[in-house]
């Protein structure tokens, strides 16, 4: 009997360091047996005594949401959990903010999200002729708020500058 089996990574883009163990803790036993998920956490330069860290991981479908779920219930992380498409299964992307909760997409191979004729539709419907509200449906489709929030700890995790916004005046 062969088992289909895929991977994907996990980046944690911000936890408070006293999570940092406990993040450790809650995906290890997602891993599958004997893995360990000893991070390799460095300073997050875009929040301040925060911690940024990544782990490709292995395993059946359907593991991607499980440490989604694990990573949403250690507290306020910022974090994405990606699960790549497996023979007879979509790919997945799964991003998850303190402030937002987390949104969940469907990927192509190239990790694009991939949004449903339904979705269009209800988009839509509940525009009924209004562009601006057909344009808002479709931007909650894609994820768009969280990719707002999460820019900027990504663009820090690459080393490049971090744009600090301020109030003006």
């Amino acid at each position: 009997m062969s088992h289909v089996v895929t991977g994907g990574t996990v980046q944690i883009h911000s936890a408070p360091a006293a999570l940092c163990p406990h993040v450790e803790w809650a995906l290890a036993p997602l891993l599958g047996e004997g893995a360990t998920a000893d991070l390799d956490w460095t300073p997050q330069p875009a929040a301040r005594g925060s911690y940024r860290a990544e782990l490709p991981w292995h395993g059946r479908p359907g593991t991607g949401a499980m440490l989604a779920s694990a990573l949403r219930d250690c507290g306020p992380l910022r974090f994405e959990v990606t699960e790549r498409p497996a023979p007879g299964i979509d790919g997945s992307r799964w991003s998850g903010t303190p402030e937002l909760g987390i949104f969940h997409a469907m990927t192509d191979v190239a990790g694009n999200i991939v949004v449903g004729e339904e979705r269009i539709r209800y988009a839509y419907e509940q525009g009924r002729g209004d562009l601006s509200a057909v344009l808002h449906e479709l931007s909650l489709a894609l994820g768009e708020a969280w990719d707002d929030e999460l820019e900027p700890f990504r663009q820090a995790a690459d080393g490049a500058a971090v744009r600090w916004l301020g109030t003006a005046g």
